[in-house]
């Protein structure tokens, strides 16, 4: 069983990689096998909607990482994304990453378990946190939550050291985690995954 993290910080050990680390230490006592991969610093332009993806099952733009991170998700059992907040949103660098990596994966993403993770000073967590979330809600990823929203607060990794309820906020965040993943892996061993249709497509193209 293994966990791909994201850190959408530009800030390779900042605040958001603290909250991170956090949670990886859990993933390994829980024996979950953990990638952290480092997205915030790199160059990830937006989704240009140009359909490439539907016909190549790859996004068109082979930039520095989101056909190869597709890979290791379909292969991964759950998903960590973590952003820093910026005016009341995720970094701009792991939207357009996600938007890519969610659109043009053409895999069934079904019960792999996702869980956002946001770092701040002071506001503009929850609502980055629900941002995040619904990457996961429009997928068919089961969201896995903890004692307190899955957010840290600080101005440097320093500080989210010093959150005490913050940090027990991602241990409890992993292990809840790492429970789900096992429990769905039992299920769908003993009664498989439930039925997805996907034959409606409501677009009103009659414009009524």
């Amino acid at each position: 069983m293994k966990v791909l993290l994201l850190n959408g910080s530009p800030h390779q050990n900042g605040c958001t990689a603290a909250a991170l680390n956090e949670m990886i230490g859990v993933f390994e006592k829980e024996g979950i096998e953990t990638e952290l991969i480092q997205v915030g610093n790199k160059a990830i332009r937006g989704c240009i909607s140009c359909g490439y993806c539907e016909k190549n099952g790859k996004c068109v733009f082979d930039d520095d990482l989101v056909n190869e991170v597709a890979l290791k998700f379909e292969a991964a059992d759950g998903l960590v994304v973590g952003s820093p907040v910026y005016y009341s949103s995720p970094n701009g660098t792991i939207i357009s990453f996600m938007d890519r990596l969610f659109y043009s994966s053409s895999f069934s993403k079904q019960m792999k378990v996702g869980a956002a993770v946001v770092s701040c000073r002071r506001g503009g967590n929850t609502a980055s946190f629900d941002v995040l979330n619904k990457y996961f809600t429009i997928s068919g990823m089961p969201v896995a939550s903890s004692t307190y929203w899955n957010q840290v607060h600080g101005f440097t990794a320093e500080d989210v050291k010093k959150d005490l309820e913050g940090l027990q906020t991602m241990r409890n965040l992993a292990r809840n985690m790492s429970f789900m993943i096992r429990a769905f892996t039992e299920a769908k061993e003993k009664t498989g995954y439930p039925l997805v249709e996907r034959d409606a497509f409501t677009s009103f193209h009659d414009g009524k």
